[in-house]
């Protein structure tokens, strides 16, 4: 088949392709605040009215929590930390930035957050038994479960894509979308699902997210950036799921057992 053939070809890099994607939006918005660390510093004490020291702090913990992450994944050393470390900064953004009720925005953090939960579930051992002797069961492992809310998480950025329109071409993508999504939610034909979200979700931020067209001066320059590289780190945790599998707690798992 076409796909166990590419699975064949890309083994050896796809997870490396995988976690660079993944963190492509940490390691953007990590440089964005060296190089607009005033503006942000500004935005930041005009929101809260906290004060230049706190303002400035919270632009320096986004830096070097963000870039550190970024390293430690890359060179795959403490990467449970790093994951853990990427998750505060994502709930500190959240908060900082008023995403909480911003329901787009807020989706797509919580799909950033999926796919870290892969990548964390990808660098962690199989659980073990509390017990000396007592086998654990491996569908009851933190890994499997990490990998389950992973994948359920990341489906929440093609909540965002739905268009609710009436043309032919709307109504086909929603269709066609969401059995996707819930083919990848539920852990069925998992890989070949993820693969083709990955090659839709790319061909749409390309085409809508195109930062690179519009001068650097304008406001919609940063804010097409930010959506484009968003986007590839959730492109980087479907390309997790496609090199890895959906886990223990899925229906292609179950399968196997039939």
């Amino acid at each position: 088949m076409p796909q166990e053939q590419f699975l064949r070809v890309t083994k050896q890099y796809l997870p490396h392709v995988a976690r660079l994607c993944l963190i492509s939006t940490f390691l953007e918005d990590g440089i964005r605040m060296w190089f607009q660390w005033s503006e942000q510093r500004d935005y930041i004490d005009g929101t809260w009215n906290c004060g230049y020291f706190l303002a400035s702090i919270f632009v320096f913990i986004n830096l070097f929590g963000q870039l550190s992450g970024c390293i430690l994944v890359l060179s795959r050393n403490f990467v449970q930390y790093a994951c853990f470390g990427l998750f505060g900064i994502i709930a500190l953004q959240t908060i900082a930035y008023s995403i909480l009720w911003d329901l787009k925005f807020l989706m797509r953090n919580l799909a950033l957050g999926g796919g870290l939960l892969l990548l964390l579930a990808e660098s962690r051992s199989e659980g073990k038994s509390m017990f000396a002797g007592v086998p654990t069961m491996r569908e009851s492992s933190p890994k499997q479960y990490m990998q389950l809310g992973g994948r359920v998480l990341l489906v929440l950025m093609f909540m965002t894509l739905l268009h609710f329109d009436m043309n032919f071409f709307s109504i086909l993508q929603n269709i066609v979308g969401t059995a996707l999504i819930i083919l990848v939610a539920i852990g069925f034909k998992t890989k070949l699902a993820a693969l083709t979200l990955v090659i839709w979700l790319f061909g749409i931020n390309i085409y809508f997210n195109a930062f690179w067209t519009v001068p650097a001066y304008k406001p919609m320059h940063d804010f097409l950036k930010y959506d484009f590289f968003q986007t590839m780190s959730v492109i980087g945790g479907l390309l997790l799921v496609v090199a890895l599998g959906p886990g223990g707690v899925s229906m292609d798992e179950k399968k196997k057992e039939w």
